[in-house]
């Protein structure tokens, strides 16, 4: 049977409806982390209007999260990525390129949005990665 575990660690933002990440193990362990907005640790919105920045925040967010978990982002496997504004894909991209691997780019998915939970989100990113052994 997998150990499932709800973690929200200390390094961003406590959500309010959902957990950061869901770890499982069995008997590698599957992270399922949470879409990442543009909100710090002391919850407030970076880069309003700004899609770089705030999609610069959602990275270091995730990283954050997934070095609270002894992981990297060698360990993600998939991305989705949700914006408002599909058409600067190629800023999401550099952004994105400074964070993951270019030798093994994990599976990834971008969707054009009209909204995301606040209109002053620009950009959203979920993740799954897969660590080590349990």
């Amino acid at each position: 049977m997998a150990k499932v575990s709800f973690i929200n660690p200390k390094e961003v933002a406590i959500p309010t409806g959902y957990t950061q990440v869901v770890s499982a193990e069995s008997p590698k362990r599957i992270m399922y982390i949470s879409g990442q907005v543009s909100i710090d640790q002391e919850g407030e919105v970076v880069g309003k209007g700004d899609l770089e920045a705030q999609t610069r925040q959602v990275y270091s967010n995730m990283l954050a999260i997934l070095k609270s978990q002894g992981a990297t982002f060698k360990d993600v496997v998939k991305l989705n990525t949700y914006t408002t504004e599909p058409e600067k894909v190629a800023i999401v991209r550099k952004v994105r390129n400074e964070f993951v691997s270019a030798e093994a780019p994990p599976a990834s998915t971008f969707i054009g949005v009209t909204a995301l939970a606040d209109p002053s989100f620009l950009v959203e990113v979920e993740a799954v990665a897969i660590i080590g052994d349990a």
